[in-house]
């Protein structure tokens, strides 16, 4: 985990703010997701995304991680991880509507065993997010926005979709 003085480098202190108070905030999420957002290249207003916006970023975003996950060259033994990532991937966009909460977890997995395809053993070391930033700094914005996510949650499905839309923008987009 990137400390603040780190990742100040990178981020303003209103962005790095945001993400505690994303992740802590029952019911004002809105406004710290649209400042992550707006870090990985978004306008204003990420957060009120229309379910026909929501589609077509869903769509870019399976297209693009299969693209990257595919076109990833990995040892032999990670070919079974290769293949399972990316059938987890087509189980996270089956349905239209999917539930957000029920998907979370799921979404979670398939984005740290994808970095693990295109990165290898040093994404389960604590300097990882350090190497990442410094490699490429959108990548390593994304990366301290994804391993900062809590694996259990209690939160509502808004929030959840919120959560996954900004991790599927940015590989949407990379």
């Amino acid at each position: 985990m990137l400390d603040n003085e780190f990742i100040s480098e990178f981020l303003d202190s209103d962005t790095i703010a945001a993400l505690p108070a994303f992740i802590s905030s029952k019911d004002n999420f809105k406004e710290s997701a649209d400042k992550i957002a707006c870090a990985f290249g978004s306008k204003p207003g990420f957060s009120s995304m229309i379910d026909e916006d929501v589609k077509k970023l869903s769509i870019s975003f399976k297209n693009n991680l299969t693209l990257l996950i595919q076109k990833t060259w990995v040892e032999k033994s990670d070919i079974a991880l290769k293949d399972k990532v990316l059938l987890q991937l087509d189980k996270i966009l089956k349905d239209e509507t999917p539930s957000w909460v029920s998907i979370y977890s799921l979404f979670l997995e398939v984005i740290n065993q994808s970095v693990y395809l295109m990165f290898g053993q040093p994404t389960n070391t604590p300097d990882f997010s350090e190497y990442a930033i410094r490699i490429d700094p959108e990548f390593g914005i994304f990366w301290w926005y994804i391993s900062s996510l809590p694996t259990k949650i209690d939160w509502n499905e808004e929030k959840c979709r919120i959560a996954i839309m900004l991790g599927m923008y940015f590989l949407a987009n990379y």
